[in-house]
């Protein structure tokens, strides 16, 4: 059930699946509608970028802990000059032990078993990929609200320079019948003061007024990344939940703020149980090819050997249990996290949906206003004209009306962004829900290429680096 009853002269169509926001109508080359924006903010944002760089950090982490199960082989190598003389006591010679030797060593180690210690801290960083990709979403519907209220704030700000304008030509028309009468002595010069006073009032207004609107321009250049151009009022609101609780209880499973907190419990119980498992013996296999010779003579070894090594640490001044005792008070918190997250989008829902209902009181409200100011306005100017009015009647009536007016314009723009804060606080401001049609971040594509910690040299290696350097930006 969605909320179709919407105040009077703004009754919006709610019936799209999605968004009503003229996706498939083309769009003229000096205009810029509410999908435009959603596009520029989704495809120009740098903490997009940012966050971005973070998850495929954290798929990094990943393959970091797969390749502690992996064997581990590297070499050494080593020149040793020796010099002296070495002199027996049985035949008092003196032999000179002057000589030059090379050694070759290769090393091969693998990790047979550890009670699951590393399986564990690759599953922890699994889990912490998971809670990253879901903050990602999270950033992203903070910056296409972001957007949101920028392009309302662009056609508020305008609207409000429209209103001023009209008043300063209103007041300059009532300045000159005011000294037009009393040039004919209808009135007195106070008349004339006052509509002089009104006038030079609301030329400040229009400066404050177009001040505000570079301010908005400057905040839609700042989101989008370009200029607005000819921005249009949305054609129609989103579709929302009306039930306030059903609207919750989609949050609590989607909201990716939920998610992510969810993960990183998830992440630290795993480590907490790898830092127990730490205490325990672990059996690893050993492998080692060695090479020597001494270039002075005609001397040489060749070896290797095999074996199994089992160790464990019996005493570490206590280090082992007070960082298993931290892993687990960690994993407290982050429980403890998930219950306030938790409690914080379901009140966001409630909030948001509050002042979508305040905010369409408001506009039904202002445009009641509007109609009867209108109206109190032209009666009390036609009253003045035949003398039973006074110059501040008039001047008052006008005041009420730009005073509605305002409301109303304010009233109009927060209902937009009060419906998007509501898709924003239940998880369904995204681009994927939004259906934008822009080529959506793939944040599994990254890690399908390092989950197995793909050498450099690799052929997989080398497609990686590709990948990377298309995706550094100057």
């Amino acid at each position: 059930m969605f909320i179709s009853k919407l105040p009077a002269g703004v009754r919006l169509a709610a019936s799209v699946c999605v968004l009503g926001l003229g996706l498939a109508a083309p769009r003229a080359a000096d205009a810029d509608t509410l999908a435009d924006a959603l596009v520029g903010a989704y495809t120009y944002s740098g903490l997009l970028e940012q966050n971005r760089a973070l998850l495929r950090a954290a798929d990094e982490d990943v393959a970091v802990a797969a390749a502690a199960l992996k064997p581990v082989l590297r070499w050494s190598a080593g020149l040793t000059q020796n010099f002296g003389r070495v002199r027996t006591s049985a035949s008092r010679v003196t032999i000179d032990n002057d000589d030059l030797t090379a050694a070759l060593n290769l090393i091969a180690e693998l990790v047979l078993y550890d009670f699951g210690s590393r399986r564990l801290r690759i599953e922890a960083a699994k889990e912490s990929v998971l809670a990253t990709r879901e903050a990602l979403l999270d950033i992203e519907q903070q910056i296409l609200l972001r957007a949101v209220a920028a392009y309302m704030g662009v056609i508020e700000a305008q609207e409000f320079v429209a209103l001023r304008e009209n008043n300063v030509r209103l007041l300059t028309q009532e300045l000159r019948a005011a000294q037009d009468r009393f040039d004919v002595g209808e009135v007195t010069r106070t008349d004339v003061a006052l509509a002089q006073a009104q006038l030079a009032q609301a030329r400040s207004g229009l400066a404050a007024a177009r001040g505000e609107l570079v301010s908005a321009v400057e905040e839609y250049r700042n989101v989008v990344g370009r200029d607005p151009g000819t921005v249009r009022q949305p054609s129609s609101l989103p579709a929302i939940r009306e039930n306030v609780d059903a609207a919750k209880a989609v949050a609590v499973r989607n909201h990716p703020s939920l998610k992510s907190a969810q993960h990183q419990v998830a992440a630290a119980d795993l480590l907490a149980r790898a830092t127990l498992s730490d205490m325990k013996p672990t059996i690893n296999l050993t492998g080692r090819l060695a090479a020597t010779e001494n270039l002075n003579a005609n001397e040489f070894n060749r070896g290797g050997s095999i074996g199994l090594e089992a160790g464990q640490t019996i005493y570490q001044g206590g280090a082992l249990s007070a960082t298993a005792r931290r892993a687990q008070a960690q994993a407290d918190a982050q429980r403890g996290n998930l219950h306030t997250v938790r409690n914080d989008v379901t009140q966001d829902v409630g909030n948001a949906y509050a002042t979508l209902t305040t905010v369409q009181a408001q506009l039904a409200a202002s445009e009641r206003q509007v109609r009867a100011a209108q109206i109190a306005f032209d009666g009390i100017r036609e009253e003045a004209a035949l003398g039973a009015r006074t110059t501040l009647d008039v001047l008052d009536a006008e005041q009420a009306l730009l005073d509605a007016q305002s409301l109303q314009v304010q009233a109009r723009a927060a209902l937009y962004v009060a419906a998007y804060r509501i898709l924003a606080s239940t998880g369904r401001l995204t681009a994927k829900d939004l259906r934008l049609p822009v080529q959506l971040y793939d944040p599994a594509e990254y890690y399908n290429l390092v989950k197995d910690s793909p050498a450099r040299l690799s052929k997989q290696g080398r497609q990686l680096d590709r990948v990377l350097k298309s995706l550094q930006k100057d």
